[in-house]
């Protein structure tokens, strides 16, 4: 019986997971480098170790309601293609081991989340873990903008 381990995070009292094979790090939060003209839902840029990262509020990403960073928040830092980026999340839970029987296709019942940023659900213990399909957070051309913006600031950021 095939299973898939994910990382369960929460985003207001919504729970979310990812494969654990695409986290690189969980990060508490730290400094970030504001830039200027860039969408609401990037916080800025970190320097993890020499690389250059782009930072995201998946609270404004998903038209959640702000909210403080606490002790609980973390930054997720996923590896996409060639690059990292990082997710700020209210916290992460823990790793979970769902069979794969109980992984469904997004219900169209499911209304109060934008669907387009799903992959699927998982059930467990009669609570469902809405699976973020990551390479779906941007739009190809928030791609092409996110990397633009690494590259113009990447030097003030690691200098």
């Amino acid at each position: 019986m095939a299973v898939q381990q994910l990382v369960k995070f929460f985003i207001a009292d919504e729970a979310f997971g990812v494969g654990i094979k695409q986290i690189y790090q969980i990060l508490k939060p730290q400094e970030i480098f504001k830039v200027p003209n860039t969408p609401p839902f990037i916080e800025g840029l970190i320097n993890l170790r020499g690389k250059v990262m782009t930072v995201f509020n998946l609270r404004k990403r998903f038209n959640m309601p702000e909210k403080e960073n606490d002790e609980n928040t973390k930054i997720l830092i996923v590896k996409m293609d060639d690059y990292l980026l990082g997710f700020t999340v209210d916290s992460v839970a823990e790793i979970v081991r769902i069979p794969e029987e109980e992984i469904v296709e997004t219900p169209p019942s499911l209304t109060n989340f934008d669907r387009r940023f799903l992959s699927g659900v998982a059930k467990m213990n009669e609570k469902l873990i809405l699976l973020l399909d990551l390479e779906k957070i941007l739009t190809p051309d928030e791609e092409i903008q996110v990397k633009e913006i690494v590259e113009e600031h990447e030097s003030q950021v690691i200098g």
